[in-house]
């Protein structure tokens, strides 16, 4: 697997793990429903190991299967989840927050 250039803001914060890999891909595109197979891709987990844990979240709530296209069942966070509203709501903070510290570094440094 080829790894991240550039970590997103949440990966920095909590740790660089497969799960947090696929939920932060997810989060960033939760309006969208995906494979398992792009989720893997995408998150850059692979799909052994996406396998691992995948239905755990699917069993938790945390992810729900919306339809199916042929053999490829298709997946997306659920937005109805109050943990998974909660987790938007933290990477939010997070984006807001160091735009506000790069926003004030930079008028310090003018």
């Amino acid at each position: 697997m080829e790894t991240k250039k550039n970590k997103s803001l949440f990966l920095m914060h909590f740790g660089d793990t497969p799960q947090l890999r696929v939920l932060d891909f997810l989060i960033d595109n939760h309006f969208f429903d995906y494979p398992m197979t792009e989720i893997a891709r995408e998150s850059n987990v692979s799909y052994n190991s996406i396998k691992k844990f995948f239905f755990v979240l699917v069993k938790s709530g945390i992810i729900i299967k919306t339809r199916r296209i042929g053999k490829a069942d298709y997946y997306k966070l659920n937005l109805e989840n109050s943990f998974i509203n909660g987790l938007i709501k933290l990477d939010w903070a997070l984006v807001e927050g160091n735009l506000l510290s790069e926003t004030f570094a930079q008028k310090i440094s003018m």
